[in-house]
This record gives C-alpha cells, sequence and structure tokens, in this order.
C-alpha cells in the first residue's frame, strides 16, 4: 500500500505528525493507528477465509433447469446471421 512513499515521504510525514500533534500524543497516536491496522488485516484475512471456503454447495441435483432454454438453443447463432 505504501511501497512507493521512500524514507523522505515516511520523514516528511513524521515532521508533520510532530507539528500537528506534539511529542506527548505521537505514542497514542502511533498505538491507535497500530490496532486499527491489526483489525483491518484480521478482519480481511478473515473474509478471504470465509470467501474461500463454500459454506452450503448446492449439489448439481439440485439445480433447476432454466425455463425456455430449448428456445434459446433453437435460434440461429449471431455469427450465421447474414
Amino acid at each position: 500500500m505504501f511501497s512507493n512513499i521512500g524514507l523522505p515521504g515516511i520523514l516528511l510525514i513524521g515532521i508533520f505528525a510532530l507539528i500537528f500533534f506534539g511529542p506527548s500524543k505521537l505514542p497514542e497516536l502511533g498505538k491507535a493507528v497500530g490496532k486499527t491496522l491489526k483489525e483491518f488485516k484480521s478482519a480481511t484475512k478473515e473474509l478471504t477465509s470465509d470467501l474461500a471456503t463454500p459454506s452450503n454447495p448446492i449439489p448439481l441435483d439440485d439445480v433447476k433447469p432454466v425455463a425456455g432454454l430449448d428456445l434459446l438453443q433453437k435460434t440461429t447463432p449471431v455469427d450465421h446471421v447474414s
């Protein structure tokens, strides 16, 4: 996400943080940012694992045929239309 910032960008962000928040608030701010990132990563990991494993797969025998499918199969394909 921030892989292209580089050292000058990080130093600039640190200087702005010192100016706006002061040295007494920086540890609290860093802790809050770290906690937020940790929660975001765990939520992302949980969502990814939920999407990767199907919770209730539908057997193919239970899938109903599409109504009107036989009409679609009888039509002329687009590439054969003159």
